[in-house]
């Protein structure tokens, strides 16, 4: 299997599966990835998700080249813009995506961890977009979220260089959160999932959605949408419930409803 998916209580699990390869994505892996955060946005249990490659060398490499390149797509597939989509193609899941980065996650590696939420990295973990050594492009958005996520110098060093950083650095510049040594990477991951799934699962993905699509939007139109979040979220039953926990002094047993 190209990806391991695993579900244990309101975590959902992604490992890419490639280690020989050094978790590099060939068709089969993209096409499970996208059924993989199908599954994660249309699970109602699913209430937040981790993603990590397996053994510790590698995240990901980026696409195997060796299987994706070669094939030249025929002129119409450029419209096909909702086949198999990711998360960094277009796919909105609205549920936190934390990433364990465990060693080289370059290229679509990299493009893959711009578009999650969380991120947390081994100290040996290494970044960069080396597409540009290849003549192509970082795609997925790695031209997109680059430069809304990083200092505009740094950016555009990484897009145009295609030079690697170490993790210290990632960290220096905000595109993760920690470095953990390697045997603390998946138990800090976990950590950070169980504290957001201890909170309203509504009131989280309407926070993300809203955050993220602030990115695009004036504030006028940013500060209606959050009217009209807000007015739906006091609706429901995890509205009253948190509330009701807080004076009774005890811990809020959110259902997501």
């Amino acid at each position: 299997m190209a990806l391991i998916f695993e579900k244990r209580r309101n975590i959902a699990y992604i490992t890419i599966n490639r280690p020989e390869a050094m978790n590099a994505m060939d068709p089969e892996t993209y096409s499970e990835l996208s059924e993989a955060w199908i599954e994660v946005r249309d699970d109602p249990d699913v209430w937040c998700s981790i993603i990590t490659g397996a053994g510790d060398k590698s995240f990901s490499a980026g696409a195997d080249l060796k299987k994706t390149i070669p094939r030249e797509p025929e002129k119409w597939e450029l419209w096909q813009t909702q086949n198999e989509q990711i998360l960094n193609r277009g796919l909105e899941v609205w549920k936190p995506v934390i990433a364990a980065v465990n060693g080289y996650c370059l290229a679509g590696g990299m493009t893959l961890l711009l578009a999650t939420d969380v991120r947390i990295a081994a100290e040996h973990a290494t970044f960069g977009l080396s597409e540009v050594k290849r003549g192509i492009l970082p795609g997925n958005g790695g031209t997109q979220r680059t430069i809304r996520q990083l200092p505009y110098p740094i950016a555009m060093w990484l897009l145009l260089s295609g030079e690697r950083i170490d993790a210290e650095e990632a960290l220096r510049h905000g595109l993760i959160n920690d470095i953990v040594p390697m045997k603390d990477l998946m138990p800090e991951a976990e950590r950070r999932a169980a504290v957001i799934c201890e909170n309203g699962p509504l009131a989280v993905r309407a926070i993300k959605e809203l955050a993220v699509r602030s990115q695009s939007m004036s504030l006028e139109q940013g500060l209606r949408m959050e009217v009209m979040m807000q007015s739906m979220l006091k609706t429901t039953e995890d509205a009253k419930e948190g509330p009701r926990a807080f004076a009774e002094k005890r811990k809020a047993n959110f259902r997501g409803e």
